[in-house]
């Protein structure tokens, strides 16, 4: 299979369209897409057909245990789908919708593939504000299931170039519309009972959820033998194929313990931030994933050094860990899941 790529930054109405068509036809007949969305790329295919949900997991060479996302592009589609939406859930949907917030709602019966919700009674939806995205459904005049669009347990891509390099030659398109907007998956929230639970962190903070529809409990660690409920859940996620371990506590102090752990001719690549870059002066393979006072910048960059760590041949990954308020909490959710939660904590 080639894959295309068709880039809609500088094109006409005409060529969008154009563009966008092929994309939609090729959804309805069961091909694969990925496209941005203000996340991640996400790989899109028709979230009513099981044998297009299969595609995905083959493509990814994803676990078919680990539920998709089913995108839509107008709120009165969820009735479709969705068997009840409680009175908090409508008032997030209100508030968050158009946007990076995903909600796991009790599903209709036969409404979506088993393929699709992993065979669970729950069905997770989001309608993303992403231009690209929202096209790409409506064109496609189906519901869309999409997960990130890289190979499964690598680093999320944020840009085509990421997606080119995991799924070339596995995919029917890939529609290049620039550098993902914030760099990591949507905020997962659990509406499917009374009490609202939190899956997944993103930037649709846990502080922004809790002065919205007040208290909302934090899903504890998935066990192994567990069926996820939600994407990331599970299994080794965004890694590159360095080890990563992260060391927390204080910043400067973190950057002198990074510095004394490099034995002498290690091929060791650091993750640093803005503030503590200087201090690296005289090592290889120093990146500064962003700025601690701007944790958006840490999210959009994130997954991006990660795999500059791969391009760069380290066996190794030192990386300065964050405190878990905010955005920060979904920044340390995906760096702990690639280190597979290797941390050294400095005093």
């Amino acid at each position: 299979m080639i894959t295309k790529v068709k880039n809609v930054a500088s094109v006409s109405p005409q060529e969008y369209n154009e563009i966008f068509k092929e994309a939609g036809e090729i959804i309805r007949n069961g091909g694969l897409v990925a496209f941005n969305t203000e996340t991640v790329y996400g790989l899109g295919a028709n979230a009513l057909s099981g044998e297009a949900a299969n595609s995905i997991f083959l493509a990814k060479g994803r676990p078919s245990d680990n539920p998709l996302i089913v995108h839509i592009a107008d709120k009165s589609y969820l009735e479709n789908i969705a068997k009840e939406i409680p009175n908090y859930a409508k008032i997030l949907i209100e508030k968050y919708w158009p946007g990076p917030l995903t909600l796991i709602f009790k599903k209709t019966e036969n409404a979506v593939p088993d393929s699709v919700t992993a065979g669970l009674d729950t069905v997770a939806v989001r309608i993303p504000k992403s231009p690209i995205a929202l096209d790409l459904i409506r064109f496609a005049g189906v519901p869309i299931a999409a997960p990130s669009a890289n190979t499964s347990t690598k680093p999320s891509p944020t840009t085509a170039n990421h997606v080119f390099e995991d799924l070339s030659g596995k995919i029917d398109m890939i529609i290049d519309g620039g550098q993902a907007e914030f760099g990591l998956e949507s905020t997962i929230i659990d509406v499917s009972d009374e009490e609202p639970v939190l899956l997944r962190p993103g930037s649709i903070t846990l502080e922004m959820l809790e002065s919205t529809i007040g208290n909302v409990k934090i899903a504890e660690k998935i066990i192994d033998d567990s069926k996820p409920k939600a994407p990331g859940m599970k299994y080794k996620h965004y890694s590159p194929k360095a080890e990563v371990t992260i060391f927390l506590g204080e910043a400067k102090s973190v950057a002198n313990s990074i510095k004394k752990s490099i034995k002498s001719g290690e091929d060791i690549g650091i993750m640093a931030t803005s503030q503590t870059l200087a201090v690296y002066d005289g090592f290889d393979n120093v990146i500064s994933v962003g700025d601690r006072l701007n944790p958006e910048s840490i999210a959009k960059n994130l997954f991006n050094t990660l795999r500059q760590f791969d391009y760069n041949g380290v066996c190794k990954v030192y990386a300065e860990g964050f405190s878990e308020d905010g955005v920060f909490l979904a920044i340390m959710n995906r760096l702990l899941k690639a280190a597979e939660y290797r941390v050294i904590n400095v005093e």
